[in-house]
Parts: structure tokens; sequence; C-alpha cells
């Protein structure tokens, strides 16, 4: 028989969403701050000769720069004031992860509770203005040698450049950190989502325009539509699998009550990494090129130019590095973000064990051998993903603006706002049977 909450969950519907004036205000905070980014994705840094800057990125746009330029909702091409977007935030916040793990200083604040995480959060923050600030002089420094994109070179264009979009960068972290406080759903991961989808109205208006011309059979447009509804379909299949392990819990004696022992469940998701592999990803097969074409503005540098020859999209070599780059960041993020031995302990200490398997250390390897296993499972997944439009692209000459990071992106952060809408009807559910019950109590008094 379903408990009370399960049959309110399953009764839960968008209509209450009306009589629910705190989800009501954070929804229109979350899209007013959306409004304000995509707003100044718009304003160009000063100096810039945009007509310069169109042709430059038409000849880089295959590199770094276009995948960049996707995450920041056409901010790059446009060298907007948010052209950094929130990358080098995120950036932080992986590298501190990772020296979170490594470094004992990091792992005990880690063990500290809130206070602990708002240490940690403080020293991603200055990271990320260390990690804008390169990134921003470098950019400044880039576009100064790339022909005349900058109507007045010197230090001064690069002082005013590097502050301008590091202020950007940390305009954008103080936004999603208030989405997050006042709003709906993660903040950084909604302004990434905006980011991407506000390129697909013209992605689709552009493929429907070579489908006119010829350029693009009628049927292919069709199957390449019906393609995307099916590989969205399986992201979302997978992105809800778990392998849940069963955990048992011993009677246990308090006073003079004794409580029957319970069962409860460790859910491992099947891709524990998330979206980060093909990031990551992306980034170091990318890179060469984008350094290439900023070295030789378009020309042959030798050897450079044949190894990013060969790391174009579509090629033989990438495709192989791409799924290999996959595979080996999906199982190394995987043993970052979580510690079987830890979580041995807690259960250890919480007089929680699993059926057959002895506590401690053996529940440990137990965890390590079955969370080793689906990520195989998981990785496999993010490959598929990831190489199908790749193939898509370079087989049929298809403009395929949706990659597999991006459409990860998009369905994870649509599924966890959706979850987070869910939970804040469920609690004003809650909240009107509450209400209810004490008035009945009152009447009946």
């Amino acid at each position: 028989m379903a408990s009370a909450a399960e049959q309110l969950a399953a009764n839960l519907n968008f209509g209450a969403l009306a009589k629910a004036d705190e989800l009501k205000k954070r929804i229109w905070f979350t899209l007013g701050a959306l409004l304000v980014y995509r707003v100044g994705t718009y304003i160009p840094l000063p100096g810039i000769n945009i007509s310069a800057l169109a042709e430059m990125f038409d000849r880089q746009q295959q590199g770094m720069l276009g995948l960049f330029n996707m995450f920041s909702g056409g901010a790059v091409g446009r060298l907007a004031i948010f052209a950094l977007a929130i990358m080098p935030y995120i950036s932080a916040s992986i590298i501190m992860q990772l020296l979170t793990s490594t470094i004992p200083h990091l792992e005990a604040l880690k063990k500290e509770g809130e206070g602990g995480r708002k240490v940690i959060n403080q020293y991603t923050r200055y990271l990320t203005v260390v990690l804008a600030t390169f990134q921003a002089y470098g950019i400044s420094v880039g576009l100064e040698g790339s022909g005349n994109v900058v109507i007045d070179p010197g230090m001064f264009f690069r002082v005013s450049a590097t502050i301008t979009l590091v202020g950007g960068t940390l305009f954008l972290m103080w936004l999603g950190e208030q989405i997050t406080q006042r709003g709906i759903g993660n903040g950084t991961s909604l302004i990434i989502f905006s980011g991407i989808v506000a390129g697909l109205p013209s992605a689709i208006s552009g493929t429907l325009e070579l489908g006119r011309q010829g350029a693009i059979s009628t049927f292919l447009i069709l199957v390449v539509m019906v393609m995307i509804v099916a590989v969205i379909a399986f992201i979302v299949f997978l992105e809800r699998a778990q392998r849940r392990l069963l955990i048992n819990y011993p009677k246990r004696q308090v006073g003079n009550k004794v409580y029957e022992g319970q069962t409860s469940f460790l859910p491992l998701k099947l891709n524990t990494s998330g979206v980060i592999p093909p990031i990551f990803a992306s980034s170091l097969l990318l890179l060469p090129t984008t350094i290439v074409n900023f070295s030789a503005q378009g020309g042959d540098v030798g050897i450079g130019a044949t190894i990013a020859a060969y790391l174009g999209h579509g090629r033989p070599l990438f495709m192989l590095l791409y799924a290999a780059l996959i595979i080996f960041f999906a199982f190394f993020y995987t043993a970052i973000v979580f510690n079987p031995v830890e979580t041995a302990d807690n259960l250890k200490k919480q007089g929680g064990f699993i059926p057959g398997i002895r506590p401690g250390e053996k529940t440990a390897e137990f965890i390590d051998k079955v969370l080793s296993r689906i990520t195989v499972i998981g990785a496999g997944y993010l490959v598929i993903i990831c190489l199908l439009p790749e193939i898509l692209v370079s087989q049929a000459a298809l403009p395929f603006y949706f990659g597999g990071t991006s459409l990860l992106i998009v369905v994870s952060v649509t599924m966890d706002t959706v979850a987070q809408v869910h939970g804040h009807l469920l609690a004003h559910q809650y909240e009107g049977l509450v209400k209810k019950s004490k008035l009945r109590g009152r009447k009946r008094s």
C-alpha cells in the first residue's frame, strides 16, 4: 500500500502553481535574472572592429571558440562583456573538487559541515578571479594579434578588456548564486542552459533553409528530428538509472523501547560523472586547432597545421581520442566525487550493512566493484551520445547544432529544474494539509 507521501506525489499537478505564491516569485526571479544575462551577451567590448571580428570568428569557430560560443549563448562571437561566461567559475569548482580529495587541509574543511563549505566556496571564488584574469588577458593579446580586430591596440586596451571580461564573469558568478538561493534550479547550470537554448531557433531556421534550398533532403531532416527525440529519451532514461544497494539496519533499543530493524537503499547513479567528461575531452581536443588558428591566422604552420587537420571534427583520430578521453575522465571524475571507503565508514558508524558483506573494508571493496561496473556502462553511454552528432555532421554534412555535451546539459538541467518545481509544489501541498488539519482540530475543540 502506498504511503501518504507517495499518494500526494502521484496526485501532484501543476494546477497548484497558481496557488503557490512563493514558487511563482522564484520562477519570475529566475526568468528576470536570465533576461539580464541574455542582455549582457549583446553588449560588446569597447574598441572592437565588429566586421573584422566576424571574419576572424568565421575562420576559427570550429575550434575551442565555437564550443565556448555555444556555451555563452553567442557572447564569444560578438565578443560581449560576458564572453568568458561562467566557464572560469566551473573550472575553478572542478579544480577545487580535485584539490579537496588530495590536500588534507581542504579535505578536513569539507568534513566540517556548512562552515567548511563556505571557506571552500570562498577559495573557489578567488581561484575564479585568477583563472578569469589569465583567460581575459590571453584573449586581449590574441585579439591584438588577429589582424585589425582591435581598433587601438596597446596596454590600455589589454587592461580595459581584462577588467571588463573578469567583471562580467564575477557578475555571472554572483547572478548564478542568487538564482540558486532565490530562484528555481542551479543558477550556474541555468546560465549555461539558457546560452545553449538561445541558439536553437537560429539553428533550426538555418537547417530548414538548407532544406528549402535543396542542400539537405527533407527525408534527412525528418530522420534527424526523430533521432533527436530518441536521443533525448535515451538521455532521460539513463540519467535516471540507478543501481540501488540494499542496506539493512539491525534492531536497536533506546531506553525501554525496542525499534525494529529498517531497510533502505544506497543509490549509485549510472552516470556519476555527469557532463564533466565530455566538456574536458572537447576542450583538450579543440585546443590544438584553436592555437594553430590564432598563430597562423589562416596560414600554414607546418606540423601544427597537420595536427590540427587530423584533429578536425569527424576525423578518425579525433573520434578515437574523443572516446578515449571521455572514458578516462568518466572513471577519473567518478573516483573523485564518490569515495567508497568514506561511504562504508559512514554505514558502519550508523550500524548499517549490506547483506552478505562484512562492514568496513569489505563493504568498501564491494561498493567500489559495483561502482566500477556501472561506470563502464555510464562511460559507454557518454561515448554514444557524444559521438553520434559527430558522425552525423561528418557523414551527412548537416549543421547539427546540438552536440552530445549540449544535449546532456540541456536535458540534465531541465530534469533538475522540473524536479525542484515538483518539490516546491509538494511542500506547498503539505503546508495546505497541515493548515487544514489545524483548522479541523480547532473546530472539533
